[in-house]
């Protein structure tokens, strides 16, 4: 195997300007990687969590199912309370998004479900949100207006398919 090497202190801030950019490149295990290297020597730096769960999700529906537990494993070490709410919610309407994309069969109501539980979670973000952020509305209304265009309902756990003859 090989030896990872070590970023310096110093390059830490241009290493995650570098992630931002690939992540704007549609390059998330770009980004990804450079974040495990600054977590490596800075393993509290918030903005590297944070670009590191939103290169993850970028992933959500490319890659193996473990990459939900990967990023809901980040959110703990978020310091902000805020920032935990807000996250929780982009994982799950990427979620959602991701399943909605891949068209199975019954995935409108599982994407219903995940759009719903961001939004709760956004609510709760928008509760306690700083002066003047209204990220978590913004995303609160991109989740509304897609449940809306794609007229997404909940699972009705009283249906019982009819028996043809």
């Amino acid at each position: 195997m090989f030896q990872l090497k070590t970023l310096s202190m110093e390059g830490i801030i241009a290493a995650l300007d570098k992630a931002e950019r690939y992540r704007l490149l549609n390059e998330p295990r770009e980004a990804e990687s450079i974040c495990l290297d600054v977590l490596e020597i800075d393993p509290e730096n918030q903005k590297a969590l944070v670009i590191l769960l939103l290169s993850i999700t970028d992933q959500f529906g490319r890659r193996h199912s473990d990459q939900v537990g990967r990023a809901r494993e980040l959110l703990p070490h978020l310091h902000d309370e805020y920032e935990r709410a807000y996250y929780a919610g982009i994982i799950f309407e990427r979620q959602a998004k991701a399943v909605l994309k891949r068209g199975a069969p019954g995935g409108e109501f599982q994407a219903y479900d995940w759009f719903r539980n961001a939004m709760d979670l956004f609510e709760k973000a928008e509760a306690i949100r700083p002066p003047g952020n209204d990220d978590a509305l913004l995303r609160w209304n991109t989740c509304a207006r897609i449940i809306m265009r794609y007229k997404l309902v909940p699972r009705q756990e009283d249906y019982v398919e009819p028996f043809l003859e």
